[in-house]
């Protein structure tokens, strides 16, 4: 059975969400359970915070009250995050917990999904998804770190400077 580990929501008491990751992570490695629960995460960002007039950086969560979790659904892994202290249950109907979809865990970014470039400035790349899907155009600037293209495509006689994702384009053969 090699069925694919899907990502879930788990709701917490607010303010348990890290004390419930290191949790369910403490049970995984103490029990061994790495092939069924692949990933537990806390999602935050990076703010600035203004107190007092002075400026300080402050880790914020994304989602309060919520953990992801990233696991082979099975009775012993259901049993072991629910029963996890501070755990209120998933998100879904209480007997099956409902997976996040790939579009909503691309939403959340929750994963970096790497994306190979086969193409570089100047190259000829045929825009693969979006409003400008089938359009040629040509590369003028790339990000990889912030998984950016700029694509130059003639349209109406023009010029139009188009930015995608690095996966909205190809190289065109």
């Amino acid at each position: 059975m090699s069925e694919e580990a899907k990502w879930y929501v788990v709701h917490t008491y607010s303010g348990y969400e890290n004390k419930v990751a290191t949790n369910i992570e403490k049970v995984v490695e103490n029990r061994r359970l790495h092939d069924l629960i692949h990933e537990v995460r806390v999602p935050t960002e990076t703010v600035i915070e203004i107190k007092d007039n002075k400026k300080r950086e402050v880790e914020r969560k994304i989602f309060p009250g919520y953990v992801l979790v990233k696991m082979i659904l099975t009775d012993e892994s259901w049993y072991v995050v629910r029963n996890t202290r501070g755990c209120t249950g998933f998100v879904g109907p209480s007997s099956k917990p409902v997976p996040l979809t790939e579009k909503e865990v691309a939403a959340l970014g929750v994963e970096q999904k790497q994306v190979e470039v086969n193409y570089g400035l100047g190259d000829s790349v045929r825009i693969t998804d979006g409003p400008m899907e089938g359009f040629i155009g040509v590369v003028k600037e790339l990000d990889v770190e912030k998984d950016k293209v700029k694509v130059v495509v003639s349209m109406f006689g023009r010029e139009t400077p188009v930015e995608l994702e690095l996966d909205q384009v190809q190289l065109e053969d």
